[in-house]
């Protein structure tokens, strides 16, 4: 049985976006199998449970909110585009008895259609997640929606909430924002369709828009091409190769490769870092494509050049909060300080550094990534999310005494708004991973794992990052399992472990990870203490400038609401842009600087009695979690005395 249940899993196919991650989900949805042979797989958003926390708090949020989202609003520049107005059930009028949108979905602006992909896709993780039919039933709507879309164009398969003139503009080199990106959205959320929710038309849709990209795109000159790619144009390549994998057709492996950007990835080939001044959110997207190119085909650099971006981007453009760019665009390498401004790190780089994080993972299991990615969804992530409304922020600013900017319910529609539609609906898909017989553990949240295929239910309770304890109940196993591997946090100053209340002695660690190998049977229960400690996170060009972390982490110190006018902290949906343009007013009396004990941070900073992760520095300023500071200015970094 033993060597049944390893052949399984060497045969099986998943993705993450890929094949190498959620494997049951997408098992025999694709035609052409990954040549890669990955040294960890993701599990089944299905396979787990998330249990009641701060990131079930979210989600719910982000259920209201998507599921109160009409479609005939969301549809309503896609039909207009069209013209199809008449026909439908009850009758339809573009001007009568809909809801339109404002913003980046508003029938002027040149990104229109782009929240419905992500809004697709979300449903998509909701429904793998949750298994509720509401989710299902909702994008089946949408999808029909396009799908008539599609036909009443008559296009050869163009489907757009805009007029190819757009991509004309585009090839001709023409001022445009960025259609091929917006088509990005709706290629991914019709592919997540099918690949979560089994909807064949939304296959049929997506390999129609895919046959006219090829179509439009084959008679370009190389000139043409490479005057096209210098517009935005998101991870195009890597739903080509989605979209490649699952229907066979040579076609979209063209496209993908169409889609390499020579420019900015040829560099990269050579270990250099040209980020500086690119835009970080129409870079990422590129890696993520490099890797899903590797994993597909099996060879050639694209996963070591990926590689070498992710470590370029960590080590050197990111901030203490695990986000990066200041206005959007990288800058010089090493000079966090000079770029603690109200619009860094923008919500969709994190977003696709996450995605590309977990490509590299499966890859090389190091819990580098894992630290990376616990740093990120934490502090970045699970706080773009205002708590009061569900509104999301573009922005986590730097600048000392901004606030958070967050969206509205029909009037923003920005691209962060998009990814966040994405990001509150899959946080179980990080938490763990499986090689043949071991399962690693990456994240502390409350959750169940149930590994069908091997017999297995694992339940993770934590209160973490209250504290730094984590209890795994093995509720039931099969001789399948042979290691748990729990990650050793590069936070964690130390850590003892019990097994059944016996504290062990020895502790095993391999690649940063608590390796526990034994003959597990249901009712072993496995208890870690990790110890969470404060520290300072200076920037990397100024010793003088740091943030302040417990644990993983990140603080900020409560500033109040001191000159908030008008819809502050709000977006004015008014403003098409304000998040870029926002003025934070910030009072000329914040607090910026600290005396603090550099070499023991605990002796200046003490716990604030009887409130969890609350601190107070010997000048009177309160420190809390930066993910749960809302509604009020702050500060993430100070200038240390």
């Amino acid at each position: 049985m033993k060597m049944i249940y390893i052949i399984f899993f060497t045969v099986l196919s998943n993705l993450i976006y890929s094949q190498s991650h959620y494997p049951g989900q997408h098992s025999g949805k694709f035609k052409l199998q990954d040549q890669f042979d990955p040294v960890v797989k993701a599990f089944d958003l299905s396979d787990v449970t998330m249990l009641p926390s701060r990131f079930t708090e979210n989600t719910d949020r982000e259920i209201k909110w998507i599921m109160s989202i009409p479609v005939k609003s969301l549809l309503h520049s896609f039909r207009t585009n069209a013209g199809v107005f008449s026909g439908l059930e009850g009758g339809y009028s573009p001007t009568k008895g809909t809801q339109k949108f404002a913003g980046w979905e508003s029938l002027d602006c040149e990104v229109r259609g782009h929240t419905a992909g992500h809004i697709l896709s979300g449903l998509a993780l909701l429904y793998a997640t949750t298994k509720r039919e509401e989710f299902k039933i909702k994008a089946d709507s949408i999808v029909a929606g396009l799908a008539e879309v599609q036909e009443a164009l008559k296009q050869n398969g163009y489907l757009s909430a805009y007029s190819q003139g757009l991509i004309d503009r585009n090839i001709a080199g023409k001022s445009v924002w960025a259609p091929w990106y917006t088509l990005h959205k709706i290629y991914s959320g019709l592919i997540d369709q099918y690949l979560y929710c089994d909807n064949k038309q939304a296959l049929d849709i997506v390999t129609k828009m895919g046959e006219w990209a090829y179509n439009k795109l084959k008679p370009l000159t190389e000139e043409q091409r490479i005057r096209m790619l210098r517009n935005e144009f998101g991870g195009m390549n890597d739903s080509f190769y989605n979209l490649y994998a699952i229907t066979g057709n040579e076609q979209f492996k063209w496209l993908a490769g169409f889609f390499y950007h020579n420019e900015v990835l040829d560099p990269l080939k050579e270990k250099k870092d040209v980020l500086n001044p690119k835009h970080a959110n129409t870079f990422i997207p590129k890696l993520i494509g490099l890797a899903r190119d590797y994993e597909l085909e099996g060879k050639g650099d694209g996963m070591s050049v990926a590689d070498f971006f992710w470590n370029t981007v960590i080590d050197h453009h990111s901030f203490a909060t695990g986000s990066n760019s200041d206005k959007e665009h990288f800058f010089t390498p090493d000079k966090i300080s000079e770029h603690l401004t109200g619009y860094t790190g923008e919500s969709c780089n994190t977003y696709n550094m996450l995605k590309l994080t977990r490509h590299l993972f499966i890859y090389n299991p190091d819990a580098k990534y894992a630290d990376y990615y616990e740093k990120a969804l934490f502090n970045h992530i699970l706080g773009q999310q205002d708590p009061a409304t569900g509104m999301v922020a573009y922005f986590l600013p730097m600048l000392p005494g901004a606030h958070k900017l967050y969206s509205t319910p029909d009037s923003s529609f920005w691209c962060c708004v998009g990814s966040g539609f994405e990001n509150q609906a899959k946080y179980g898909e990080a938490i763990y991973y499986h090689s043949a017989n071991d399962v690693y553990v990456n994240l502390f949240i409350p959750s169940k794992l149930t590994w069908k295929e091997a017999s297995v239910e694992l339940q993770q309770e934590t209160k973490f990052p209250e504290n730094g304890t984590v209890v795994f109940t093995v509720q039931k196993t099969s001789e399948v399992l042979q290691k748990i591997r729990v990650r050793y946090p590069s936070w964690a100053k130390n850590a003892s472990v019990k097994i059944n209340g016996q504290k062990q002695t020895k502790i095993n660690k391999q690649n940063g990870y608590i390796v526990l190998d034994r003959k597990w049977k249901a009712g072993d229960k496995i208890e870690i203490s990790y110890t969470m400690e404060l520290q300072l996170i200076a920037t990397n060009d100024n010793a003088d400038k740091a943030a302040i972390a417990y644990g993983p982490i990140i603080l900020a110190g409560e500033m109040g609401t001191k000159g908030f006018t008008g819809r502050a902290p709000y977006s004015d949906p008014t403003q098409h842009n304000d998040y870029y343009t926002y003025d934070f007013k910030v009072p000329q009396d914040i607090s910026t600087s600290l005396t603090i004990n550099r070499a023991n941070p605990s002796a200046d900073i003490k716990p604030a009695e009887g409130r969890t992760l609350t601190f107070k520095t010997k000048e009177g300023i309160t420190l809390r979690p930066l993910y749960d500071i809302h509604r009020e200015r702050y500060v993430v970094y100070w200038t240390i005395q």
